[in-house]
């Protein structure tokens, strides 16, 4: 399940979602998780809804590779 307050703006699948490096997604999430797995499965579901897309090294990266 995303985590509330997430620093980066959520909007929607559409191709005007945010685009971040994985990085940048990483980090973001690690200020609000309680642990590694919920980063994992925040990252993962984030991507595999659409509502954020990667840019940089991993744009190209499925989902279901991160964990």
């Amino acid at each position: 399940m995303p985590i509330a307050g997430l620093s980066i703006p959520i909007l929607s699948a559409y191709p005007e979602c945010p685009r971040v490096t994985l990085l940048e997604l990483v980090q973001a999430i690690c200020d609000e998780a309680n642990d590694d797995r919920e980063v994992v499965e925040t990252v993962r579901q984030l991507l595999s809804s659409g509502q954020v897309r990667l840019c940089g090294n991993f744009r190209y990266a499925a989902p279901s590779t991160f964990g």
